[in-house]
């Protein structure tokens, strides 16, 4: 079972008119001006609580944080058991586990063997498959070719792994420390996110992406001098093209990688590209800036 998506996060606080409103705003597309920061604090709640059901109740019942988070952290102890009947070696809960520290990592891929000594990508395939299917992560396969066949050229050794749920991946994040040092609640609540934390909006759109149907894929390749890399964070197959989705954390609006990108592939794409962040809506040429909230349209 997926966690609630949004929507349903919105009518289990009793509010049913949110969301309907947001739809407008996406067939009808306009900056929301006063009510832009309602709606983005509302959506970072949604972060924060999550949308398993033991923990919204939770929410619902105390108004109170730390003990959303108790309930949580009972929740990753039950995915620790059921880890263990996947694999009883204990991989998967230590692959599970480094998902913080992984895509803090910035690399173009989960690094496997800095988890699990001696181990590559290639040997642990069919457990990575079974984690998925358990439905307590989101793989986001490369893609060596973009391209309107996006299944037929994925890589099954190069992924990133978010967890199913962002209000978890929060626990999850601060699980071995006490509530009071976990500064995510208090510092994502209030828009003031530090950004060696900014993975969080790549969680929640890749959450978000999932529960609207999505596969996800990604796509690196090497920049010009060949020491670092371009990457669009999320490709999405439309018709019989491909968009762009890049994520930003913050309220910048630089798109270097997506420009070279649809530069390379411009016969593939369609003549949207999205960049998610934490402003209000804009449109520049074809490139959509989307508040994160209302990535659960694409």
């Amino acid at each position: 079972m997926y966690p609630m998506d949004y929507e349903e996060f919105r009518w289990a606080l009793g509010d049913t008119a949110t969301v309907p409103l947001l739809r407008t705003v996406w067939e009808h597309p306009q900056p929301l001006n006063e009510a832009h920061r309602k709606m983005m604090r509302d959506f970072r709640l949604y972060m924060l609580v999550g949308g398993m059901p033991q923990a919204v109740d939770t929410y619902l019942k105390t108004n109170n944080f730390e003990a959303v988070d108790r309930a949580k952290r009972l929740i990753l102890d039950l995915y620790d058991e059921d880890f263990g009947k996947i694999d009883p070696s204990g991989k998967a809960a230590r692959i599970f586990a480094a998902i913080p520290a992984q895509l803090n990592s910035n690399a173009s891929r989960y690094q496997v063997s800095s988890v699990i000594a001696g181990a590559s990508a290639e040997d642990l395939v069919e457990l990575i498959s079974e984690m998925e299917k358990s439905m307590t992560v989101n793989i986001s396969h490369h893609c060596d070719d973009p391209n309107v066949g996006l299944v037929a050229n994925e890589d099954l050794c190069q992924y990133k792994m978010f967890t199913g749920d962002t209000g978890l991946f929060v626990t999850l994040a601060f699980r071995d420390k006490a509530f009071t040092e976990n500064v995510i609640y208090e510092r994502l609540l209030s828009d003031k996110l530090p950004a060696n934390l900014g993975y969080l909006y790549e969680n929640i759109v890749a959450q978000m992406l999932t529960a609207s149907g999505n596969k996800l894929f990604y796509h690196t390749w090497p920049t010009e001098s060949g020491k670092h890399n371009y990457e669009i964070d999320f490709l999405l197959s439309h018709g019989t093209k491909i968009t762009p989705v890049e994520v930003k954390s913050s309220t910048y609006k630089t798109h270097i990688s997506m420009d070279k990108f649809c530069e390379k592939y411009s016969s593939r794409i369609t003549n949207e590209r999205y960049l998610v962040y934490t402003k209000d809506y804009a449109k520049e040429g074809a490139v959509s800036y989307l508040p994160a909230y209302l990535a659960y349209y694409l």
